[in-house]
Parts: C-alpha cells; structure tokens; sequence
C-alpha cells in the first residue's frame, strides 16, 4: 500500500485540486490519503472526508513540520510513504507510479520528483523551479560531512517517497519547523543512503509572493539551515556559488527569452530573499 500524506490548513480550492489529482492516478498499489489538518476554518477537513481521505485534526498551535508529518506517518499504513502539500497538483496520472518506481534500486532511503510552476506564475518563480529541479535525473550520494552542498542534500516533501522502514529508522526531527526534509536527507546521506531525483514525477506547485513574503519566507529557511544543507564551511561556500549561478542564470535567462522587462523586478525581488536568507543564517550563529 502507497499513503499518501499530507498536511493542511485552509486548503480550499488547492485541496480540492490536490486530492482529486491523487484518486486520478494510474498505480497497481491500493492507495490512501491521510490529512492531517492544523485548525482549519474552511471545511477542509469535511471537504477531505468527502474526497476520500483519513483525517486526524490538530490545534493550529500544535503544527511543526516536522512533528506533523511524523503523526501523518504514523495514522498511515502504506509500505511507503508519499509526501505532498495542500497546494500540489500532480501533472499527470503516472506520478505517483513514477514516484515510487524511483525507490525500487538498492540503497535508495528516498525518492523526490520535479516541481513544475503553474501557467501564471512569474519568470522569477519559473526560473526558480528550474533551477531547483530541472529536467535531469541523478543520483545523490555522499560519504563525509565535508562534502555537504545544498545540491547534495536537495530533497522536498512538496514531492517526495520514502520507504516505510527507512522512515521507522530514520524519522524527522519533530522539533524542525522548516527545512525538516532537509534535515533529513543529509543525515540519511550520512548513513550511506542514497536519494533520487526522478523528474517524471511532477507536480504543479508555485508561489506568488509579494517582497515581504519571500524575505519572510528565505528568513525562515536560513534560521533553520545549520541544520540541513548548511552545516559548515565549505556548504557555506557551494551556497555563495550557488546563488552567484543562480542570480547571472536569472538574468541571462530573462534577457534571452525576452522577458527583459521583468529584470528590474527580478533584482529587487532576489535582493529580498538574499537579505531574509543574510539575516536568517546569522539568527541561528548568534544564537
């Protein structure tokens, strides 16, 4: 049995969406979808029930990313567990097949797939995704801590597969409040493990943040970093080369497509979540 998991607060028409794409999928193994609904205020819940959900309700107070997805697992009973959001929408119906098919090679802890923007999303948000995910396959694998890159430790649970033993073996943190899939893929990489990135397996999932948003929202990333995929020195190097490649990636990218007109906004906007990430990595070093 494959579970599929999911954490929701307000989901609405993003829920509705989710869930309808999950029941269209083409895959052998009998699924279920557990919800798991943090104080919802907009008939989440009874909106999952309908659409065929397991839902188990906590207080908003209680959510923790990592802690929330522990008692996902722990309501499911599927041999491998399947992470997504309220706000995923699988871009076809081999998915979740392809998904899982990605865990079936020896020493594979975890499996994730491509995050694809929605049609209206901005350039910078198109330019993100791809850069983050892309169209290639590969194989993530490492052997000392040393080696540690925010590349090597990429895993996301907007779209993610992990067997169930490996997750009984090697849950989240609880007390993670963001970044808990990378925090744990780099301790899995640790233990020997290896993660898969299987691009067939995408979803539709973008954001339309305004500037305080993606500050806020790469603040929170930064603060919880030390813990994932900045963990010393030289992840902290390949980060500062990583968002030098991104940014001249961004620009050339923009320019070449002719999309020229968003560049002034694309600055501005990159500038936000550089900042929110500046001050979000030094909140966790004078701590």
């Amino acid at each position: 049995m494959i579970s599929v998991l999911i954490p929701v607060k307000d989901g609405g028409a993003d829920l509705v969406r989710c869930l309808e794409g999950i029941a269209s999928q083409e895959v052998d193994d009998k699924v279920e979808v557990v919800v798991v609904d943090s104080g919802s205020t907009d008939g989440s819940p009874d909106r999952a029930r309908q659409l065929g959900a397991q839902v188990h309700e906590i207080p908003a107070q209680e959510f923790v990313h990592g802690a929330t997805r522990n008692l996902a697992a722990r309501l499911s009973r599927g041999d491998v567990l399947v992470f997504t959001t309220q706000d995923a929408v699988p871009a076809d119906d081999r998915w979740l097949a392809q998904l899982v098919g990605a865990l079936d090679a020896d020493g594979v802890g975890g499996a994730y797939g491509r995050q694809l923007p929605h049609k209206d999303a901005a350039p910078p948000e198109q330019f993100f995704l791809d850069f983050m995910y892309g169209p290639k396959p590969r194989v993530q694998r490492l052997s000392d801590v040393e080696d540690l890159t925010f590349e090597q430790t990429l895993f996301s649970n907007v779209n993610s597969a992990i067997p169930r033993r490996v997750w009984e073996a090697n849950p989240f943190q609880d007390d993670v409040t963001m970044s808990e899939d990378q925090e744990w893929s780099r301790r899995i990489l640790l233990a020997g493990h290896a993660i898969v990135y299987e691009p067939r397996a995408a979803v539709r999932h973008s954001h339309a943040y305004t500037l305080r948003g993606a500050f806020q929202r790469f603040y929170a990333s930064g603060a919880s970093a030390d813990r994932s995929y900045v963990a010393g020195r030289a992840s902290r190097g390949a980060l500062r080369r990583a968002m030098r490649r991104y940014a001249v990636g961004e620009l050339r990218w923009l320019w070449q497509t002719g999309q020229r007109r968003w560049i002034p906004y694309a600055i501005v906007y990159e500038l936000a979540k550089l900042a929110g990430l500046q001050l979000g990595l030094r909140h966790r070093t004078a701590r």
